[in-house]
């Protein structure tokens, strides 16, 4: 029997067209194993609102895009017995490169035919899902100077941005509260990995798991900045829980307060939020076809 599958197609992400994606998904999904329907999205939260519309009608909802529109489609989906796809067309895709999708379109959608799942964490922040990773500090932050600029998507332009924007950065005291463990914390980022990267292979927390009911708070301490190229290398190679301006504290719920208000991040996507934050994992809560990568290390 057939599995009815629905593509949503980020029309922007990654700052690459997708008017020939629905002819590119037709010539390499498997047609006796998917009955396929394409849908666009038009603006900021379209993807989820596609998504839970259209909850019930299909087995597989299909997110074509980045980290962003992935969060949308799985915030619908989140919960349900409908299984999530990728085809990664993001800037970052760290999501989906933790997951072993390939980055190229046409082998992406081949891994769909083989329609290898798993069943996955997923978190929240002040009750809002994410999926890959949600943060404050200095990721937030970049995120918002990209959200209300002109500037492109892609690794080069958020390093050059990350460059001009930390010479002016200060970081801020954070108390942390971890399965009911306290620790003051001055903090120059601290972000709460469910998978181990931000995107573009860039490791955080390289031991993260998305299945093992635990999200990795990870603590970014001050650093002089002659040590910034030095973190960047170290995240690249899987090292940073070896440095000793990363700490990692696994845990399931976290409570985070902070002296003033400001930028947060979920999976990419900024936002502002108040100095209190709640962060919880749900525990195998998301069903998302995998790539033979994961399978393999997993």
């Amino acid at each position: 029997m057939k599995r009815k599958a629905l593509f949503i197609i980020n029309p922007i992400s990654g700052g690459k067209k997708k008017d020939g994606v629905p002819e590119l998904i037709q010539k390499h999904l498997d047609s006796a194993v998917f009955d396929a329907t394409f849908v666009f999205s038009s603006g900021v939260s379209d993807a989820r609102k596609l998504a839970k519309e259209n909850l019930g009608g299909f087995d597989v909802v299909v997110a074509v895009g980045g980290d962003g529109t992935i969060n949308e489609v799985a915030s619908a989906i989140v919960g349900s017995d409908a299984i999530l796809g990728i085809i990664p067309y993001g800037s970052g895709n760290g999501l989906a490169r933790f997951l072993g999708i390939p980055m190229d379109a046409a082998k992406a959608i081949e891994t769909l035919n083989k329609a290898q799942f798993e069943v996955i964490d997923s978190a929240n922040m002040n009750g809002k899902p994410f999926f890959n990773m949600a943060g404050m500090g200095f990721d937030a932050h970049i995120s918002d100077v990209f959200a209300h600029g002109s500037k492109k998507r892609g690794f080069y332009s958020y390093f050059k941005s990350s460059v001009h924007e930390i010479l002016n950065y200060k970081p801020q005291t954070y108390h942390i509260e971890v399965d009911g463990e306290a620790y003051e914390r001055e903090a120059f980022m601290l972000s709460f990995a469910n998978s181990s990267q931000y995107g573009n292979n860039a490791h955080i927390s390289p031991k993260a798991s998305v299945q093992d009911g635990l999200l990795d708070v990870c603590v970014v301490k001050p650093f002089p900045l002659y040590r910034f190229p030095e973190l960047g290398l170290r995240m690249f190679s899987k090292t940073t829980d070896q440095s000793s301006y990363v700490e990692i504290i696994k845990g399931k719920r976290i409570h985070v307060k902070r002296k003033d208000s400001g930028p947060a991040h979920l999976d990419g996507e900024p936002q502002i939020m108040g100095t209190d934050a709640e962060i919880n994992i749900i525990p195998q809560s998301l069903k998302v076809i995998v790539g033979e990568s994961f399978m393999v290390s997993s």
